[in-house]
């Protein structure tokens, strides 16, 4: 019967999914979205039959896939990449860490061009964000700035890949090597992506990614951190479920042998050991119908990424004429970038603004979207926020005025480039909205 299941959703995946040409004159052109075929579909309903609900065997060959993937020991599964941000940091602040451990007050350096839910856990956490400015063109840090940002405080970097391209990791990391820093990387854009040779990610003792639909592959909602040592794995997933310190799989009890002759804390010695609490948890796991969609998504990454790369040189190709006006991207020589878009900034003295050239693209139906928060400390949430700045935000001021991007995820193809080229054309030669 599980067999006829899945052939009919087969069937209704054909009907109801069927290819369609883009049309130009109608359709609008996404900056991003959701890319799969029938296996996406057959392994939810797959999923859903066993009525599991929480995470299942769907999530384990999922966690063990990008773990295989990334040559690391360990990945586990969250909710989102958000909440994969919130607990690498947090676990850092665990007291199973001893002198190690990140404290209130601490600082942590970071770019202020960012997504929020990159700084939100260093606020949230009780640590002190230490802001550094960005590069144009890569909007990576200026590897110059993270040598003068550490101090007597500074305990860790975390930063982004910002839109697919790799930081200064050679810089980065041997900064953390030379003063025993933690390094987190919010792989969250950058899944794929490589520095020499190396796939990002791989670097720091914990690293994040997102699984949202905008990303490199999708399970709708879901994010995974990433870390090749087990102590640390541990304890991210004690934040993950709850606090507790016991580590069985949903389902199994005893895995330690000793879940009735421990003491911990205050309580009574042989306390049930699935009922205590090491940290002050949250509670951030996906289901198992999430996984299964991831899965099938694993199988199209390596294509995903080669369709993002093409679709970013010939999108370079055909704008490099226009660089007189605009900030095209780059990456520096180290860095293979799994691209997460087209990224560009209008040059100050271009004659035109931002606003002018995201109105005309978004009005000939080219979705486009700015640099996340541009400077996040502009931002109510943020504006009071205890933080440093160390050498001033003056790229990371333009990039809020003058900077955008545009799609080049793999559900673009010919039509969709030759409308952007076209539409660019257009704006460039003068054409207006009223």
């Amino acid at each position: 019967m599980r067999e006829e299941i899945l052939d009919l959703v087969r069937r209704y995946h054909a009907q109801k999914f069927a290819p369609r040409r883009f049309d130009p004159a109608s359709d609008t052109l996404h900056y991003a979205g959701r890319v799969f075929d029938e296996q996406e579909l057959v392994n939810l309903v797959d999923a859903s039959l066993d009525f599991f609900l929480t995470a299942n065997r769907y999530a384990e060959q999922f966690e063990n896939r990008l773990a295989e993937y990334l040559g690391l020991s360990n990945s586990i599964l969250v909710n989102s990449g958000s909440s994969a941000n919130l607990l690498a940091v947090s676990a850092l602040t665990s007291p199973k860490l001893g002198e190690r451990r990140l404290r209130p007050g601490d600082e942590v350096i970071t770019v202020a061009a960012a997504f929020p839910t990159t700084v939100a856990p260093i606020v949230q956490n009780q640590l002190v964000p230490v802001f550094i400015d960005v590069n144009l063109g890569d909007y990576t840090a200026i590897p110059e700035r993270l040598e003068a940002a550490v101090s007597s405080r500074t305990r860790a970097i975390f930063m982004a890949h910002t839109l697919g391209v790799p930081f200064d990791l050679d810089t980065a990391a041997g900064l953390a090597k030379r003063h025993h820093l933690w390094l987190i990387e919010d792989n969250c854009d950058a899944l794929g992506s490589r520095y020499r040779g190396r796939l990002t990610g791989t670097f720091g003792q914990l690293a994040s990614i997102s699984f949202y639909p905008a990303h490199h592959i999708t399970m709708g909602e879901g994010g995974s951190v990433v870390t090749d040592d087990d102590d640390l794995a541990r304890i991210v997933r004690s934040f993950r479920d709850w606090g507790r310190d016991c580590y069985c799989a949903g389902g199994e009890s005893n895995t330690c042998g000793k879940r009735f002759s421990q003491q911990f804390g205050s309580l009574p010695p042989g306390y049930d050991h699935k009922y205590v609490y090491s940290h002050i948890g949250y509670n951030l796991k996906v289901t198992d119908m999430q996984a299964a969609v991831g899965c099938a998504q694993l199988d199209k990454l390596d294509t995903f990424i080669a369709r993002r790369k093409e679709n970013h040189r010939l999108l370079r190709e055909a704008l490099a004429r226009y660089e007189d006006r605009l900030i095209l991207p780059r990456a520096p020589e180290p860095a293979d970038p799994s691209w997460f878009c087209f990224v560009i900034t209008v040059r100050p003295e271009a004659g035109f603004s931002r606003n002018d050239l995201t109105r005309f693209l978004e009005a000939n139906k080219i979705e486009t979207r700015n640099l996340f928060s541009g400077n996040l400390l502009r931002h109510p949430a943020f504006e009071g926020i205890n933080s440093r700045i160390v050498g001033g935000l003056e790229n990371t001021d333009l990039i809020m005025n003058n900077t955008f991007f545009i799609g080049v995820y793999p559900g673009i193809g010919g039509p969709e480039l030759d409308k952007m080229a076209g539409t660019f054309t257009r704006f460039m030669g003068g054409e207006r909205l009223p």
